[in-house]
């Protein structure tokens, strides 16, 4: 099962906006950037939700019919393991294999020695076509990296085979997931990580490494963005060499589970992804959720008074919103209105307050990032929020579609 070059992962909490992101992605299309739309969501939001990975596979169905969609479309069981894959089995067809617990994790002396043995012939100075330095390769060296990911490949692969056993090979998309590591994998570390891949038989078609700089959830790259560019630019020609060298599959490309919105890397990305004919799978993740919550303050009345209390009820529970994304937010408490403050704002200004619009002087990313985590409050509110969503179809529709459209897929994906 082939995935294109482009796709995008598009995070939809609530199960309601899958014909407003494929608008998006239908306009895409007519501007000449072809995306394979992915509907991504974990264990972990299905617990929060209440939801089923049924319920994500039913909603990405239905919206395809409502939007007329006659291109391929997959669902991802985002970020599983051996623990949880099983439930997911019957609804998904993309599987993110997410691995990044067993980084570190010593493997035995007999498999590092096989997997150092295997990867003796690139000792010396390996030079990667396309990357801005060539690699020292030793022993030892490969001996560290085999130490800190042989276990994390071997547990990717053996959910693989626990998929394939019972779904048959070639019958799913595999994504190999490190991104929530505490390091950074380096572009000669995910050659490596791709040889051991190979040499497991995994046919990886997308993996999601840990770049440097910070990737919140919601707001903007936070590091150097040259130095992101070098990198990005090297792990493009760690995976065509890797893909050259192991045999792996030929449209295998980078993840980048970029928590969203991290507009000052996407024209760097554009530029290398043209430059290189490569290929990218984006997870847009939560961001859907925020659209829909500004458009309810937009929609006043109602809306705005169930906005209001959303982000006030998760301020009060803040540690509990924040612990499951502790590594992958950065919150300054003092930096978020208070109750008063926020109950005395009209729905335009708490629209401003939430959208991710870096010029607009009344955007807070910390009020972003709370409420980005904070969807288990929206969650609790069971119908009354569902049909607040369903009465203002038209607004938060609107929302969704140019919040992916122009955001997103414009500025990274047209021209690429």
């Amino acid at each position: 099962m082939e995935l294109g070059r482009f796709s995008l992962g598009m995070g939809d909490r609530f199960g309601r906006e899958g014909a407003a992101q494929l608008d998006a992605v239908m306009a895409a299309g007519r501007l000449g950037a072809d995306l394979t739309p992915v509907w991504n969501k974990s264990n972990r939001e299905h617990t929060i939700v209440g939801t089923t990975p049924a319920d994500t596979r039913a909603a990405a169905d239905a919206a395809v019919r409502a939007a007329g969609w006659t291109g391929p479309y997959r669902v991802d069981a985002d970020h599983i393991n051996l623990k949880t894959v099983d439930g997911f089995m019957a609804s998904s067809d993309f599987f993110t294999l997410d691995v990044a617990d067993f980084i570190g994790e010593a493997p035995a002396e007999s498999d590092l020695a096989d997997f150092v043995k295997a990867n003796r012939r690139f000792v010396g100075r390996l030079a990667i076509p396309g990357a801005s330095l060539a690699l020292d390769v030793t022993d030892s060296s490969l001996a560290e990296i085999g130490r800190r990911n042989l276990v994390a490949v071997r547990q990717a692969a053996a959910t693989y085979r626990r998929i394939a056993s019972v779904k048959g090979p070639g019958t799913f998309v595999t994504e190999v997931s490190m991104d929530e590591s505490a390091e950074p994998q380096t572009p000669g570390e995910l050659f490596f990580i791709l040889a051991a891949l190979a040499a497991e038989g995994v046919p990886v078609q997308t993996i999601a490494p840990k770049f440097t700089g910070r990737f919140n959830k919601g707001v903007d790259y936070v590091g150097d963005v040259s130095r992101f560019e070098r990198e990005f630019g090297d792990d493009l020609a760690a995976i065509a060499y890797a893909v050259q060298t192991f045999a792996l599959p030929s449209g295998l490309k980078l993840s980048v589970h970029s928590g969203s919105d991290k507009f000052s890397l996407y024209a760097p990305m554009r530029r290398l992804l043209h430059a290189r004919r490569a290929g990218l799978h984006l997870k847009t993740a939560g961001t859907t959720w925020l659209e829909e919550a500004a458009g309810l303050a937009l929609a006043g009345g109602e809306g705005l008074a169930l906005a209001k209390e959303i982000y006030v009820e998760a301020l009060a529970r803040y540690d509990e919103m924040c612990k499951p994304y502790a590594t992958v937010i950065d919150i300054d408490r003092a930096r978020l209105p208070p109750p008063a403050v926020v109950q005395a704002w009209s729905g335009t200004q708490y629209a401003a307050a939430l959208r991710h619009d870096p010029a607009n002087p009344a955007f807070n990313p910390h009020l972003r990032q709370l409420m980005h985590v904070g969807y288990k409050v929206a969650a609790e509110k069971g119908t009354r929020y569902l049909q607040a969503l369903d009465a203002n179809r038209v607004t938060i529709g609107g929302l969704v579609t140019a919040n992916l459209l122009e955001k997103h897929i414009r500025p990274l994906f047209v021209g690429a």
